[in-house]
């Protein structure tokens, strides 16, 4: 049932392809008992989230060089140390506030932001992360451990939000790509919404008229950047669905401090620019990247951007305040990474040469530092630290 190999891709092991046969082997389950076509949304959850099987449930190694794709926090600790110091700004105003971290990838960041919590005496009462994946907690505090041992009793792993809300600050770097997408298609037939099918080769794209409710959101969203007419004839995009309750439930849980999210997108009018038909669905293994989510579903890291106009839009229906948005480029300036790159002491020539190539990859616009976003929403009577006191964006949403 693997789908065809993409260009250049390697073939994963034996094993690997035996927990994606078993997982394609539930969606073609859950397609049947659909009537023979499951929402791209539904898929995506299942290729991801599957217990034992999905893409953040199972045991490969997803971070790092020798993963699928690698995060500012891997690429150098000057990223998580910058926005430690933001974090650290906030908690002065929230005497034993914690830090409750969405999703913690490899567990550099939380080395690294503990680390400089300690370095600029500003340790939270506790460091908390969300972490449903087990194979993930485990890989987290391993490293934690092993960067930080001493701080290692400051961190405590959640299954789900905490029950009593928190005072402090959340942070999220590159979760909201991971949420499932429902794709749509504007057709000269009408309005569509692309699922997935069972075809002769394994899975495969398959259009439907759109439901009623689906009907409203792109007329909403089309009205918002233009209209229609601004689409050419055919329109591929992606919308975030689920995105509206997992914010409220995220927020819900602050009762008082931020969050600072970070990740990849764009505004609504750039998210969708006519010249942008075919959306920005992407697959990610062994850092190649390509288009197709039914190639090994399970193997792969499958996300898209982020609409940062929908995460305000989450933000002031929360009751928050969006205070701050702007490149993460930007904000790393503002948060003062000059300064973190000479405590970082690069003591030789090579060490010099990776550290800067590091911090190029997150500033520059043609890598991380443009179509990277920082953006941060307070409650009242938080202060905006500094790492969002310069070029404001909050204009373009």
């Amino acid at each position: 049932m693997a789908h065809q190999l993409p260009v250049n891709l390697p073939i994963p092991d034996e094993a690997a392809r035996q927990i994606s046969e078993a997982l394609q082997q539930r969606i073609t389950g859950r397609i049947e008992a659909a009537g023979g076509w499951l929402s791209f949304e539904d898929y995506m959850e299942a290729v991801l989230y599957e217990p034992g099987l999905g893409y953040y449930s199972a045991g490969a190694q997803k971070f790092g060089s020798g993963g699928d794709f690698v995060t500012a926090p891997e690429i150098s600790a000057v990223f998580s140390r910058c926005l430690a110091g933001q974090v650290a700004a906030v908690l002065d105003s929230s005497p034993q506030g914690v830090v409750l971290e969405l999703g913690a990838g490899s567990g550099a960041m939380a080395a690294d932001m503990l680390a400089e919590f300690e370095a600029l005496d500003a340790m939270p009462a506790k460091y908390l992360i969300l972490e449903p994946s087990a194979d993930l907690r485990e890989r987290q505090e391993v490293l934690i451990s092993q960067r930080v041992p001493h701080l290692l009793n400051k961190v405590e792993w959640l299954d789900e939000l905490p029950d009593r809300r928190i005072k402090g600050v959340i942070v999220a770097n590159e979760v909201v790509d991971a949420l499932p997408l429902r794709l749509f298609a504007e057709t000269p037939q009408g309005l569509m919404e692309t699922g997935v099918v069972q075809g002769p080769d394994g899975f495969a794209f398959s259009d439907k008229p759109a439901d009623f409710t689906l009907h409203a959101l792109i007329s909403r969203l089309s009205a918002q950047v233009g209209g229609r007419e601004n689409w050419p004839d055919t329109f591929r995009s992606e919308i975030r669905t689920s995105l509206d309750d997992w914010f409220a439930a995220v927020a819900d849980s602050l009762e008082y401090g931020a969050m600072i999210f970070v990740d990849y997108g764009a505004v609504r009018r750039e998210f969708y620019r006519g010249e942008r038909a075919n959306g920005t669905l992407q697959c990610f293994f062994r850092h190649r990247v390509h288009d197709d989510p039914f190639w090994y579903p399970g193997l792969q890291d499958i996300t898209g951007w982020v609409d940062f106009t929908q995460l305000a839009e989450n933000a002031v229906a929360a009751g928050l305040q969006v205070a701050g948005f702007s490149t993460q480029a930007q904000f790393l300036l503002n948060a003062g990474v000059d300064q973190q790159v000479n405590l970082a002491g690069a003591a030789t020539p090579e060490e010099q040469a990776k550290l800067a190539a590091a911090v190029r990859k997150l500033m520059l616009p043609g890598e991380m530092g443009e179509v990277f976003k920082a953006m941060l929403f307070t409650t009242a009577g938080v202060e905006t630290p500094p790492g969002f006191g310069g070029r404001d964006l909050r204009t373009s949403l």
